[in-house]
């Protein structure tokens, strides 16, 4: 007799924000960066903010890269909802950003432009960056 095929069920963990970057913590693009100095959930909706920021301090003028993605899904229960009926409904997607990881580059334009577009961005964060410029930027 056959028997019915198992399906697993994939469960969502936290994933850990212990630790410092083990990739994505060097320039890989642009001129310049943002690099984050503590870990943290991103949300979905603070990356677009930045990416608005940074676009209209940039004038559409340079090139942006977005280095992180949000893909762990966090849920919660509806609020005054008495304990257990078990796990809540994802309520919205983050990125587990980790000291040292690269969020945002930017190229193609000054230095100064750039380093506005980036304190921009910075105060839309929940956490501490740092600007940062490749080694080899000769400024021309």
């Amino acid at each position: 007799m056959l028997e019915p095929k198992r399906v697993k069920r994939r469960r969502q963990h936290r994933r850990s924000l212990k630790g410092t970057a083990q990739r994505g913590h060097t320039l890989a693009h642009g001129d310049f960066g943002l690099k984050a100095l503590e870990p943290k959930y991103i949300t979905s909706r603070q990356i677009e903010s930045c990416r608005i920021a940074i676009a209209r301090q940039l004038q559409r003028d340079g090139q942006t890269w977005i280095r992180i993605f949000p893909d762990m899904p966090k849920t919660a229960q509806p609020a005054e909802t008495r304990m257990g009926k078990g796990k809540g409904a994802v309520e919205e997607y983050v990125a587990v950003v980790k000291p040292g990881r690269i969020l945002f580059e930017i190229a193609g334009v000054p230095l100064e432009l750039a380093r506005e577009a980036m304190r921009r961005a910075d105060y839309k964060l929940p956490i501490k960056t740092k600007f940062i410029v490749r080694r080899d930027y000769d400024g021309s």
